[in-house]
């Protein structure tokens, strides 16, 4: 009966309405925080104020840093951070990551040079790391992919043998904890968190670089002055790259709750995988024992044969019954325009490929309830229970290939 068949088979969608993928995630502004904005809008400072300062010292404090330097954008301190460094010659880097990662290396004039990544934590492989790594490497820039910690202190062995410099792009990673228990920001030479409206903690739009070296941290600070250090003349070649006052004040309004918010997108994703972890065909990324993952996104993998669909041909099902997905990180850097050249050959990167052709984000919102989750795996299964008729749609135009 049509009834109990998935909406794009002329069904009845399980959702009543559209499910976004994500939601920007923000505590209640009450008149506490309104009282906030307005001292910061009556006290003629819309940046470099109290609560800039403020929010540096907390956010320190909330990773375990000695210095937490707030910019405009994640991608802004990215950018700073390498140039400050003054580094000439290759990045090794993963080609499964935001454009962001190699666009602040191209910036800074060093050329990407692509290490592939484990296929089960999507993070780039310490092997393919040290495999990458020549002569002319000079920096080493690795990704927590989705929040969840990379492999770190094996590729932080690795640089510091060879002399190389580590930098973590932490976009999506911040409250999230290694193995060891410390929270992510305290390794490499810097770690840089993005702010912007899909992370878990956000600002609006905004970044924070977070490092133990405190000369690094200074230069910083005069990098996103313009490289001027007060004096008006120029020391580098910085940027504009301060974060407002407004952003700032809306980041401590936030932050004493991201250990809660964190908390509840863990309670959703084991939600999830109860329901769906004996799927054949779908598997969900592999988090190191003892670490935690701020989950900013859930990615589970989708397997053409034993799903029986593909990952475009689910989330064109999904898009029917009113659930919206995403696809990370498609095409990876490699086969992105702007890196034509440094494109690989089809086969160099394997994992990178098949990741990125196979995963799918799922909705992962604040608050999410558990009969959400419930609904959207029970459209899921029921999808897979009739992957056949879909995949015959595919073969007659009627569905996405």
């Amino acid at each position: 009966m049509r009834a109990n068949k998935p909406a794009i088979l002329g069904g009845t969608p399980i959702l009543s309405r559209d499910v976004p993928v994500t939601r920007p995630t923000v505590a209640p502004c009450g008149p506490e925080f309104h009282r906030v904005m307005d001292r910061v809008l009556n006290s003629g400072f819309l940046t470099k104020g109290a609560e800039l300062e403020g929010f540096e010292r907390e956010v320190a404090a909330f990773i375990g840093v000695r210095n937490a330097v707030a910019v405009s954008s994640g991608t802004m301190g990215l950018t700073l951070t390498l140039r400050c460094l003054g580094l000439l010659g290759h990045a090794v880097m993963p080609s499964f990551t935001f454009m962001a990662t190699g666009h602040a290396a191209r910036w800074n004039g060093l050329e990407p040079r692509f290490a592939d990544i484990d296929p089960h934590s999507f993070a780039m492989a310490p092997g393919a790391t040290a495999s990458a790594i020549t002569a002319e490497t000079a920096l080493v820039l690795a990704v927590h992919p989705f929040g969840a910690p990379c492999e770190v202190d094996e590729i932080e062995s690795l640089c510091t043998s060879r002399g190389i410099p580590l930098v973590l792009d932490a976009a999506a990673a911040l409250g999230g904890c290694y193995p060891d228990g410390t929270r992510i920001g305290a390794k490499g030479l810097a770690e840089i968190f993005s702010l912007s409206p899909t992370k878990p903690l956000t600002c609006g739009e905004g970044g924070i670089i977070a490092t133990n070296n405190d000369d690094l941290a200074k230069e910083l600070r005069i990098a996103r002055e313009y490289g001027n250090p007060g004096n008006q003349d120029s020391v580098l070649l910085g940027l504009n790259g301060r974060m407002p006052e407004l952003s700032a004040a809306l980041g401590r309004h936030n932050l004493p709750r991201l250990p809660e918010w964190l908390a509840q997108r863990r309670e959703a994703v084991t939600r999830y995988q109860r329901n769906l972890i004996d799927t054949a065909g779908l598997t969900f990324q592999r988090i190191p024992p003892t670490a935690q993952s701020t989950y900013k996104d859930l990615c589970v993998m989708v397997d053409r044969e034993l799903f029986g669909l593909s990952r475009d041909m689910l989330a064109g099902a999904l898009q029917q019954e009113g659930v919206t997905t995403r696809r990370y990180f498609d095409p990876p850097l490699h086969r992105q325009a702007a890196y034509r050249q440094w494109a690989v050959p089809r086969g160099v990167l394997p994992c990178t490929e098949s990741v990125a052709e196979g995963i799918l984000s799922l909705p992962l919102l604040p608050d999410m309830a558990m009969d959400l989750v419930d609904q959207i795996c029970s459209a899921i299964l029921r999808i897979r229970e009739h992957s056949a008729e879909i995949s015959g749609l595919s073969a007659h135009g009627g569905a996405d290939e």
